[in-house]
């Protein structure tokens, strides 16, 4: 998969079927339509208010739907400046509140300060096989609430090792993209 230039559009809430400019970049992979409404309906009674967060951001599509669905805030985070710029150029012209993108590598980022999030979204690029690595990171550092949902896109029939305080909440397949919604339970010490 070498890039994905165009537009793809916002699905639901203020800014449904707002388009989203895609820039041409090796790799990019937009979460499609049909997942997107698939995640965006099992989210929909926590979406509201929540504070996101967008690791691996790349388009920004799975942040900007959030934000039109009404979450509160969306934290991106993008290590390409180029992807990072047309990200920014899209919350700038679509007039989104409360999104802010951070240029930086996803496991660089999880090492700064920690925020909690109610929701994040973890889809790394395939290519990297990063999903162990920062879903360890968004664990132990403290990044998730304590009931915090988890999104992430994976290839089918490869479920990556994820923390065992995460639990499978509901999952799909949309052709060689598998995908699961998972919810965090803090351990009890």
């Amino acid at each position: 998969m070498t890039s994905a230039p165009g537009k793809i559009r916002v699905i639901g809430g203020r800014w449904r079927n707002s388009r989203i400019e895609v820039p041409e970049f090796p790799g990019l992979r937009p979460t499609t339509e049909r997942v997107r409404e698939t995640l965006f309906n099992w989210l929909m009674p926590v979406i509201e208010g929540a504070r996101c967060l967008d690791l691996c951001a790349g388009t920004g599509a799975l942040g900007i739907e959030a934000l039109s669905r009404g979450a509160a805030s969306t934290q991106f985070v993008e290590p390409h400046a180029r992807v990072a710029q047309a990200l920014r150029d899209n919350l700038t012209r679509l007039k989104l509140p409360g999104g802010d993108v951070s240029t930086a590598d996803a496991s660089a980022f999880l090492h700064t300060a920690p925020r909690s999030f109610d929701v994040a979204f973890l889809d790394p690029p395939f290519a990297l096989n990063l999903w162990s690595v920062l879903a360890d990171l968004l664990e132990q550092g403290h990044w998730l609430a304590p009931a915090a949902w988890i999104y992430v896109e994976y290839p089918t029939g490869q479920l990556p090792s994820l923390p065992s305080t995460w639990r499978l909440h509901r999952e799909g397949r949309a052709g060689e993209v598998g995908y699961g919604l998972f919810r965090r339970q803090a351990s009890r010490a």
